[in-house]
């Protein structure tokens, strides 16, 4: 009886701080954003990159396409930090490229590394009860019933060449397709810092150090 008393109370606290969590495109920001036409606003941002729209509060809720904003920047209190969104085009859905919402994690004259996020369901992990481990990380969020935990994921686009190519995850195609001119180097600084090839932070770090070796080449 206590132990099932116990798995309750776990369960209730698991959910109030899962429902407090909030992902960064569903909360406003403070932020700017820049219009092709060379007009900027400034003020509360949110935005979403399913539809490649951005809204800015002030007296009123303006709404801008991609097809008219340049790049537009908030100020992230969800992760922290200042965060940039260019508008590129590029083919999503069809053979057709249109201008969407690309994230800047790090910029070179040889390659650039890009990013859009997503809200992702994850059902690994659970135990017997259907939960998942009580440590709370700010990627995760509310569980959503019969379906495990909603979390932020990323899909990583390198710009080279200037054309946009969709990163695969793939370690191989990493250091095979975009850095195998450095490919050595590149295996060797992954492994010292134990650095992994499909994480945001760890790719980052990837990327500008490989743009430092062609810098010094």
């Amino acid at each position: 009886m206590k132990k099932s008393v116990n798995i309750l109370v776990l369960l209730l606290l698991l959910s109030s701080v899962a429902l407090a969590q909030e992902f960064p495109s569903q909360v406003w920001h403070q932020g700017k954003v820049f219009l092709s036409s060379g007009q900027m606003y400034e003020g509360k941002v949110k935005y979403d990159l399913d539809a490649n729209i951005v809204l800015v509060q002030g007296n009123t809720v303006e709404t801008f396409s991609s097809a008219s904003i340049k790049y537009f920047e908030i100020f992230d209190e969800v992760y922290g930090g200042i965060r940039t969104f260019y508008s590129l085009p590029y083919a999503l859905n069809s053979d057709y490229k249109t201008p969407i919402f690309f994230e800047l994690l790090t910029e070179g004259e040889d390659i650039t590394l890009l990013c859009r996020e997503f809200i992702a369901t994850d059902n690994r992990g659970y135990n017997s009860y259907g939960m998942r481990s009580m440590y709370m990380n700010p990627m995760w969020g509310m569980p959503m019933a019969g379906r495990g935990f909603s979390r932020l994921d990323f899909n990583f686009y390198f710009l080279q060449d200037q054309k946009i190519f969709k990163y695969n995850q793939k370690k191989s195609v990493l250091l095979k397709e975009f850095m195998d001119d450095k490919s050595s180097e590149m295996k060797l600084y992954m492994r010292k810092n134990k650095l992994s090839h499909d994480k945001r932070g760890d790719l980052l770090r990837i990327t500008a150090y490989y743009n430092q070796l062609k810098s010094n080449s």
